[in-house]
C-alpha cells in the first residue's frame, strides 16, 4: 500500500506536542489520517514492528502505516475518531461508537493470538513506568513532569506509587501458567508460544485510534506506533481507561439509560480476559495521559485533578472502568 492520492487540502488539523495529526479526504472517497511529530518531540513517529500486526482480523481492520514525509499515513474510511463522535449528544453517535468497540474488541482478540516478536514493552507504558520510578527521560517537558511527581508522590503517597510500580510490571510480565488464557477460538495457549510468554498489544488502543466509517466500509483501528510485547489485558485497559476518564471529566456523559460500552468492548473480547487486570491497566490508562500531558502540553493545574482522580482509582483498583465490578471470566 502507498499513501493515497489526497485532494483538496486537510480536512482537519489537530495535535499535541507528542504528535501532530493532520485527516485529508482521498481521491477514492476514504480518509488519510497522517501521524507527524509534535512540537515537544524529538524525533519522527516509526513503527518497527507494523509487519508482525495480522492483514486479515475479525471486526476492526488494524491499519498499519506507510511513511509519508517526516511521518506515517494510514488510510481509514471515516474521518473522525470514536473520541470526536462521543461528543455526538444524538442516540446515534453512541451506537455508532458501541459498533466500533465491538469491532476492536474482537479484532485486538486476533492480534493477541500474535506472539510478541520482542521483549520490549510498548512506549507509553515505559514512559509510565519511567515516571513511576522517578528516572523519567527523553523529550518533553521534563521540568513539568517532575513538578507533576512531586504533587504526585505528595497526593499518592509510598505505598500508591509502589502499586503503580508494582501494576506496570504486571501487566509486561508473562501470565502465570495457571491463568494462561486461550489465545482463539482453537483452545490453543499464549503462554510458550514464544521466548517470553507475551503477546503483541496495540500498545495504545484508545478512542482517537479508532475509526468508524462515515458510511460503509470496515471500522479501522490505526495501529503501528505503539506495538510492543504485553500482557493482552494492558490493551483492553486502555480502551476502558479512556471511557472512565470521559464519564469523570464530562458526568452528562454517562448520565440516563444507553449503551454499556465498556460491557460491549468486554463482550466482544470474549472469555478469557482477566477483569481485575484489565481494571488496573486502565488506572495506567489514565495515569500515563496524565503525565504526557505534563510532558507535551506542559504544566496545568488541572493535572491536580488527576492526581486526586487517580487516587481513588487506585485504592478502587480501577473497579470503576469494568462493568460489575472486576471480576475474571
Amino acid at each position: 500500500m502507498t499513501p493515497a492520492a489526497q485532494v483538496d487540502g486537510p480536512e482537519a488539523e489537530f495535535g499535541t506536542g507528542l504528535q501532530l495529526t493532520r485527516v485529508r479526504p482521498t481521491a477514492d472517497g476514504r480518509h488519510e489520517w497522517w501521524h507527524g511529530a509534535g512540537s515537544r518531540r524529538a524525533a519522527p513517529p516509526t513503527a518497527p514492528l507494523a509487519a508482525h500486526v495480522p492483514r486479515h482480523t475479525a471486526g476492526a481492520r488494524l491499519v498499519t502505516p506507510e511513511a509519508s514525509g517526516a511521518g506515517l499515513a494510514y488510510l481509514a474510511d471515516g474521518p473522525h475518531s470514536a473520541a470526536a463522535w462521543l461528543r455526538d449528544p444524538r442516540p446515534a453517535a453512541r451506537r455508532l461508537v458501541a459498533h466500533a468497540l465491538a469491532a476492536a474488541g474482537t479484532a485486538l482478540r486476533d492480534l493477541h493470538a500474535t506472539p510478541a516478536p520482542t521483549g520490549a514493552p510498548p512506549p507509553a507504558l515505559t514512559r509510565l513506568r519511567g515516571f513511576a520510578e522517578g528516572t523519567d527521560g527523553g523529550d518533553g517537558d521534563l521540568a513539568a513532569v517532575r513538578r507533576l511527581r512531586e504533587h504526585a508522590v505528595r497526593v499518592w503517597g509510598a505505598a500508591r506509587l509502589s502499586t503503580l510500580r508494582s501494576w506496570c510490571a504486571e501487566v509486561a510480565a508473562p501470565a502465570p501458567a495457571s491463568t494462561v488464557a486461550p489465545a482463539s477460538g482453537d483452545g490453543s495457549e499464549r503462554e510458550g508460544r514464544d521466548g517470553h510468554g507475551l503477546v503483541l498489544v496495540h500498545g495504545f488502543a484508545s478512542l482517537g485510534a479508532l475509526i468508524p466509517p462515515l458510511s460503509r466500509g470496515p471500522v479501522a483501528l490505526l495501529t503501528g506506533e505503539d506495538l510492543g510485547a504485553a500482557r493482552p489485558e494492558l490493551d483492553l485497559g486502555w480502551l476502558l481507561g479512556d471511557l472512565a476518564e470521559l464519564a469523570w471529566a464530562v458526568p452528562v456523559w454517562g448520565e440516563g439509560p444507553g449503551v454499556d460500552l465498556p460491557g460491549v468492548l468486554l463482550d466482544a473480547y470474549g472469555p478469557g480476559a482477566d477483569r481485575e487486570l484489565a481494571a488496573r491497566a486502565a488506572v495506567l490508562r489514565i495515569a500515563a495521559h496524565m503525565r504526557d500531558f505534563a510532558a507535551y502540553c506542559g504544566w496545568s493545574d488541572e493535572l491536580a485533578d488527576y492526581t486526586a482522580f487517580i487516587a481513588d482509582l487506585i485504592d478502587e483498583e480501577g473497579r470503576r472502568a469494568v462493568p460489575g465490578g472486576a471480576t475474571t471470566r
